[in-house]
């Protein structure tokens, strides 16, 4: 790839690759043909990862339903058209138009970060887990956005069963047991609900361990979970939850979990081997370094056309995003600030749509159009057959709703040859059963190896 710029070349520089940056450069692939083919546009795509993580189905990677590389698109094969750049973004200048990236080669031969200049700058980076100054949780803390977290946090929980299986320890089984979950969005909800139905499956198949030995906590700061659906179907999964003996602490607070020692605002104290935190996202840190017009949440301004607010060929969409919400009644009160949409994939993917015919538009010296999209609600599964639906007004439970967040998401999830591929899965999950095999050398794989190489048990004499 050239690292210089050309007055004959305009280079449209897109920084992430997930639901805006894969969905923009696949829409700019498709109106930019013609100026792909003459070579007077060229699309980069920078992100850390070769691949966009479909996060919906995260979940249902961690209990097994579904294999992990099928939740997760390789960016070159869906952009045959675009340079694909493995590479962190650390540093943009936008008055010079160049952003400086960190590649893995660059740092293996020693040599200078890649400097790139660019015409058009479409920065959607995503975010990054907000975390809060709770003592220890950066020790044993357990994140959920990406599918290698999603893979160990599975492999994790069986280990937990073995651990709780093999001692008779009554403090390190229940520590291992006990499995404690910060945040009551999407990600705290569906996370736990599928675990804990891929757990209470797996205890059949050992001797000493009981459904009714785990224990399971969800903690949420505010008085509701998954606000998203609706108060009614928050209240009904709070139920649902609870009735499955899973402990769902509202208006908590986690105030530390240090030596495995989890301490709430309630009072409540005990041993916990698990810490998955949740609870909440924040713009990843380059939105800030950029220097561009941030509102007070760290999240870029952006106008309803989806260009940075007083900023020329700057654009941006999705989570890092404060894109005004053209379909939210106005507020009653004069001086406030007007809505923003929800930094969810229902607006990424459809913002990115619109983002790409407007860059398309500026190229070709046409019109831009604003971005508005009235949201039509919200899908949850609470495990297998389980769910619960809020769309276009109507309230779902039970198995329709989980039958309507899988119909939706693969209907979303991109490339024809992955929605096969899930099908597949699901119909075979449904004639066989589950696998609960805990591969923990993943996140490890030379440990073994380190060990035959040493002085362990394969240190072997003849």
């Amino acid at each position: 790839m050239k690292t210089e710029s050309s007055d004959d070349v305009a280079r449209i520089l897109v920084v992430g690759g997930g639901y805006v940056g894969l969905y923009t450069a696949l829409h700019l692939q498709r109106t930019l043909k013609q100026e792909l083919r003459r070579g007077t546009v060229e699309i980069v795509v920078v992100d850390p990862e070769p691949y966009m993580t479909y996060q919906p189905f995260l979940p249902e990677a961690a209990a097994g339903s579904i294999s992990p590389r099928h939740v997760v698109v390789p960016l070159r094969r869906v952009l045959p058209h675009c340079t694909v750049l493995i590479g962190e973004i650390t540093a943009i200048d936008h008055t010079e138009r160049t952003a400086t990236v960190a590649t893995l080669a660059a740092e293996q031969a020693g040599d200078a970060d890649v400097v790139l200049p660019y015409d058009e700058l479409v920065l959607a980076p995503g975010s990054v887990s907000r975390t809060l100054p709770v003592p220890g949780l950066a020790d044993v803390g357990i994140g959920f956005k990406t599918v290698e977290e999603a893979i160990g946090l599975r492999n994790h929980v069986l280990e937990q069963l073995d651990i709780a299986s093999s001692t008779r320890d009554p403090e390190v089984r229940d520590a291992a047991l006990t499995f404690v979950f910060v945040g009551g969005g999407y990600a705290g909800v569906e996370a736990l609900a599928e675990l804990e139905d891929m757990a209470r499956y797996a205890v059949r198949y050992y001797h000493n361990v009981q459904p009714e030995d785990m224990k399971w906590i969800l903690v949420e700061a505010s008085g509701r979970i998954l606000p998203e659906v609706g108060a009614d179907m928050g209240r009904y999964t709070v139920r649902e939850l609870r009735a499955r003996n899973i402990d769902v602490r509202l208006e908590t607070r986690l105030e530390s979990c240090e030596k495995r020692i989890v301490r709430l605002s309630d009072g409540s104290r005990f041993p916990s081997r698990t810490l998955v935190w949740t609870a909440g996202v924040k713009a990843h840190p380059i939105v800030a370094a950029s220097k561009l017009p941030l509102t007070d949440h760290g999240r870029l301004r952006c106008t309803a056309a989806l260009r940075v607010d007083g900023v020329d060929h700057a654009w941006s969409a999705g989570d890092a995003a404060a894109v005004p919400d053209l379909t939210a009644p106005p507020s009653a009160a004069p001086d406030a600030p007007g809505a923003v949409c929800a930094p969810n994939a229902q607006h990424a993917v459809r913002q990115a749509k619109v983002l790409a015919e407007n860059i398309t538009a500026t190229l070709r010296g046409g019109e831009v159009r604003d971005y508005a999209h009235k949201y039509v609600g919200s899908v949850a599964s609470l495990g297998l057959h389980k769910g619960v639906a809020h769309v276009y007004g109507r309230k779902l439970k039970g198995y329709p709703a989980w039958f309507m967040h899988r119909a939706y998401h693969l209907s979303r999830v991109p490339t024809f040859n992955r929605k096969a591929k899930i099908l597949a899965e699901w119909i075979l999950a449904g004639l066989f059963k589950r696998e609960i095999v805990s591969l923990g050398s993943l996140e490890n794989p030379r440990a073994e190896f380190e060990l035959a190489a040493g002085t362990g048990r394969h240190n072997e004499t003849s």
